[in-house]
């Protein structure tokens, strides 16, 4: 492919590698457990509150079996708990649950621990009373905590698994936790320290804040809903008055339901409530945490109720002086009486914990001293407005500078992000040696700087090109130009003189707007080789002006060595590969690196140039090679490009996690980097945590706001994340900064797919078709994806035949095969078995990736070829890499269950999700579990298919649109839900059928409807 057919924002690769990018993504002893007592007898509306348990270890090979089970006992005398029915220790529930112990007892029911027999696990059952089953409020919000819960997927948020029926009593299963309450923590310590407090705090909001994103608030939180087990790990649990945003839930206006010691004023007062209203609970455990008290307390809970309308609570920081007032300030926002002048949710309250904590270097905590005092002097009577206002104006100087005098050290800002660009210098030497040659170096040098980023100027070349006066130079004029449209701060200018038998090198940094001079500074030496030695110290004025207090000699001393050559003759042939590099020359730059290497054999940044170049030309095995080479010699380096050469290398040998710790801690200690910040997100994407690579992108966007290019991969990981609408917005921004370009379009056809609009999709890919030939092929996928989707198989498969083809004469082979492949799935779903097989066989002798293989071996088990399959297993279980090695376990897996042999199907599918927890894996052990008959186990895979819809879009990450996997979830999710015997196993159907039940094609429409009439 061209440079242009690149997917460029997938990752970006770090300075001192060739700058075109890398290549795109292609994923102690137990603790007895106690019970958890209401915190308060005068809880009239409480449910019931018991601990919930994690321990998902199933029982060690070898160890005994568990006692033989008892039959459920009809009546047991004497039980006054359980109006008539006590689950004993050894009682088994619905031929599956043995019962083990009490863990707690509430107003409404009881929590057990039990062993689920049929996956062996010790679990948590939560029963609701018998003579209580029949209230149908009661039994809703049962059923709602199962809903709910399922709808927020988070390691801080409690697992629910199911809910069931058997022997006339009702349960929920859920995970099994070993540890406390913060109730009984509370209980025992009366206070904890601050780092232990905000611990809990940041798991109890990252929790939380799972739920708020998914439009679901708690409304009962409380220390006895929020659990610490051994590992420290905390959840927060217990959703049974949860409710989603913008309904009522079950309640009635007016109704005043949850536990009252823990209330917002607004729920005291039953008035609507949203995320606030748990984020004004959360400030009172915070503050009971770091105190042991509880701000409102009084004779009795309505006088506690009543207080919190009417009065402001005392800052903890006047209770405990040891309490930085930064902490204290968060907490009082927390408990500000009115909502809007609180956190809006949990996320923004989890940032300034962290930022609190130093761990978001990019963010300062976002209230302050003065911000509440202004929100307590709104609450003045404004019939006095007129003195107030002379007061605030009097004051406003002096409280500035109290808060900045006396912010404590843990909320501090980290240094604004600065960014420079570094224009040609003007050589006045008859010396071509000199030229772009020390300013790359300048680059390394300034950047020796935690807070400054320093401009690619190759991709200020390729804009220079684009500015009314077209140019390939970087002059002044035109390097200002380029910085104020891209939003960079300086740039820095120079100029080399010959003096005598030396040389004079002058540079200056000047404020990109106004042109004024910052500061400057000049060195003279007496040879060439020299001049590589000055630019550190040339630097140092210059990073000084831009805000560094990093004494001189600190600096100096950090780049000792690292500018050393043997000679500048090799810092220009650098300098010359990685221009070309960036403008898509890769063997030119490649001899260019290779001559730079021969001139100083030390030259770490020249091998990692190469193993960078070799990545691009899809030569993993040499990129190892030279990236290994480049580490041999990291003395030669600054800190800040170590860490982007060992993030390099595992992105090179795809050791995702790795990644993602090397370039957290390069953004860490380094918060202006945004290669790191991009190619983190990246990492993130590639281990398939794709809220979290949404996340990073986010932060990419605040680092370069106006850059294309993460805007484009923050709009994209929103799509994989399936939050479609933050996908479309970003789109529709990258379209407007470039018109024309090709993969904004194909995301926002991707965001208007997961919206369910797909007369809009195809709108957009039609669009994206008059761009360009590559933007014709990616097109017709799109279009062909589309057809498929709504079953129209017969068409789906000539478009995408058509579009091979198209590709082929274009010699775009693996475009062919993305076609041939998808144009296999149609037939298959049509049931043309020889139009399958022969599309198969064409994508194979397109291509031989392991994507081609993978899906044509699906595609082929379908055909009934087992062993054809098998064949194609075994080459892809050869390979290397663990992506590939997956694949080949889930095509053994799909040979499994064609073969009905659902055991073996389920421990290949589960060794593969060992490996790569991807879609498709989670797809197909549902299927699995399904035809196994493990319908609850079904149900937890489909649900995770749904809500991770966005990774079906592009199942490989790689321009293949792959949404038309998506439609027959649906049907297995109605199969499953029959075999549950859940009245709602018709809506699944229905849900097919309004995506497909326009096709005459689809076989499984008559099964559909057979279902839906009996």
């Amino acid at each position: 492919m061209g440079d242009s057919d690149k997917r460029e924002f997938k990752t970006e690769a770090p300075t001192l590698v060739p700058e075109s990018g890398l290549p795109p993504p292609t994923g102690p002893q137990n603790v007895a457990a106690v019970q958890t007592p209401s915190p308060s007898s005068n809880d009239a509306t409480q449910f019931f509150d018991a601990p919930t348990l994690i321990e998902n270890t199933p029982r060690p090979v070898g160890t005994p079996p568990a006692a033989v089970p008892k039959p459920l006992p009809q009546s047991l005398p004497g039980s006054v708990t359980w109006a008539g029915i006590l689950l004993q220790p050894g009682t088994v529930l619905g031929n599956r649950y043995q019962i083990v112990q009490m863990l707690g007892e509430g107003g409404m029911g009881a929590v057990y621990k039990a062993r689920d027999l049929e996956l062996d696990r010790v679990i948590a059952l939560k029963v609701i009373k018998p003579d209580l089953a029949s209230n149908r409020e009661i039994l809703q919000r049962f059923k709602q905590e199962l809903i709910l819960a399922r709808q927020v997927t988070d390691r801080n948020i409690i697992r629910i698994f199911d809910m069931g029926d058997a022997d006339g009593i009702k349960f929920i299963t859920m995970e099994y936790v070993e540890g406390e309450s913060l109730h009984q923590i509370l209980r025992r310590q009366g206070k904890l320290e601050i780092k232990e407090a905000l611990d809990i705090m940041k798991q109890m909001m990252s929790g939380l804040w799972a739920a708020h994103r998914e439009g679901v608030i708690h409304r009962d939180l409380k220390p006895g809903n929020i659990m610490r087990d051994a590992q420290s790990r905390v959840v927060v649990m217990d959703f049974g008055l949860a409710r989603t945003m913008g309904s009522d839930g079950m309640t009635r206006t007016g109704t005043m339901l949850g536990t009252m010691e823990y209330m917002s004023p607004e729920q005291a007062q039953a008035k609507e409530l949203d995320a606030r209203s748990d984020l004004f609970t959360a400030g009172l455990i915070f503050y009971e945490l770091l105190t042991g008290l509880m701000p409102y307390h009084a004779d009795s809970v309505i006088a506690s109720l009543l207080k919190r309308t009417q009065q402001r609570a005392i800052p903890i920081s006047e209770i405990d002086r040891n309490i930085p007032g930064a902490l204290s300030n968060i907490v009082s926002k927390c408990l500000e009486r009115d909502p809007a002048l609180r956190y809006k949710d949990a996320g923004e309250l989890l940032s300034d914990l962290r930022a609190l904590q130093g761990e978001d270097r990019t963010s300062r905590v976002s209230v302050s001293s003065f911000g509440l005092w202004m929100n307590r002097v709104r609450e003045l009577p404004w019939p006095r407005i007129t003195v107030t206002a002379v007061l605030l104006i009097a004051t406003i100087g002096g409280v500035d500078w109290y808060v900045s005098r006396n912010s404590h050290p843990a909320a501090v800002i980290a240094h604004t992000p600065v960014s420079v660009l570094v224009a040609d210098f003007q050589n006045n030497t008859s010396d071509s040696l000199f030229d772009d040659t020390l300013e790359p170096m300048f680059n390394v040098a300034l950047e020796g700087a935690s807070f400054i980023s320093a401009y690619k100027r190759g991709a200020a070349r390729k804009l220079a090109q684009k500015l009314p006066n077209p140019t390939e130079k970087l002059d002044v004029e035109t390097a200002r130009l380029v910085a104020v449209k891209e939003g960079i701060s300086a740039i820095i200018t120079g100029s080399l003189d010959s003096r005598g038998g030396g040389y004079g090198l002058s540079v200056k940094a000047i404020d990109a707007v106004t042109g004024k001079t910052l500061a400057t500074a000049h060195s003279d030496t007496a040879n060439k080789d020299q001049l590589l030695l000055e630019v550190p110290k040339l630097a140092v004025p210059i990073r000084k002006a831009l805000g560094d207090t990093t004494p001189a000699s600190v600096q100096l001393a950090d780049a000792q060595g690292t500018f050393a050559a043997s000679n500048l003759q090799a810092v220009h042939y650098y300098s010359i590969a990685m221009e070309q590099q960036f403008a898509g020359n890769l063997q030119p730059a490649l001899e260019s690196f290779s001559k730079a290497v021969e001139l100083d054999s030390n030259f770490a940044r020249a091998y990692a140039g190469m193993a960078g170049t070799y990545g691009n030309l899809d030569q993993p095995q040499n990129a190892e090679k030279y990236s290994k080479l480049a580490m041999q010699h990291v003395d030669r380096m600054t800190e800040r490009e170590r860490y982007r050469l060992r993030a390099q290398y595992y992105m090179r040998t795809e050791n995702w996690q790795k990644c993602v710790d090397e370039n957290s801690e390069l953004v860490k200690r380094y918060p202006a980097d945004n290669s790191g910040q991009s190619n983190l997100a990246a990492c993130y994407a590639r281990i398939l945590n794709m809220p979290k690579a949404m996340e990073e992108a986010q932060r990419g966007l605040l680092l370069a706001p106006k850059d294309v290019v993460s805007r484009m991969n923050f709009a994209l990981y929103a799509c994989y994340a399936s939050d479609f609408q933050s996908c479309e917005r970003g789109a529709r921004e990258v379209l407007q900064l470039n018109p024309a370009y090709e993969e904004a379009l194909l995301v926002l056809a991707y965001a208007q797919l997961g919206q369910n609009q797909l007369a809009q999709a195809s709108e957009t890919y039609q669009n994206l078709a008059k761009l360009s030939a590559w933007g014709s092929s990616l097109a017709a996928s799109g279009l062909g994806d589309i057809a498929l989707q709504q079953g129209r198989f017969r068409e789906a498969a000539q478009m995408l035949e058509t579009g091979a083809v198209t590709d082929m004469s274009a010699k775009n082979p693996d475009a062919a095969a993305d076609k041939f492949v998808m144009a296999s799935y149609a037939d298959v779903l049509r049931g043309d078995k020889q139009a399958a097989l022969k599309a198969a066989d064409r994508a194979l002798a397109n291509s031989q990736s392991a994507k081609t293989r993978f899906l044509a071996a699906r595609s082929i088990v379908e055909l009934g070829d087992l062993a054809k399959a098998r064949k194609l297993a075994e080459s892809l279980a050869s390979e290397v890499r663990a992506e590939p090695q997956a694949y080949a376990k889930l095509i053994l897996g799909e040979v499994a269950l064609k073969e009905h042999k659902f055991k073996d199907a389920i421990r290949l599918f589960t060794d593969a999700r060992a490996l790569m927890d991807n879609w498709i894996g989670r797809f197909d052990m549902g299927r699995a579990y399904l035809d196994a008959g493990l319908f609850t186990e079904a149900d937890s895979e489909f649900d995770r298919c749904l809500k991770r819809r966005g990774e079906a879009l592009e199942l490989f990450m790689d321009d293949m649109p792959t949404y038309s996997y998506l439609p027959v979830v649906y049907y297995y999710q109605g199969r499953d839900r029959e075999g549950l015997k859940s009245a709602d196993f018709a809506d699944s159907y229905k849900t097919y059928l309004s995506i497909r039940g326009q096709s005459s094609e689809d076989p499984l429409l008559a099964e559909i409807h057979r279902h839906l009439s009996q």
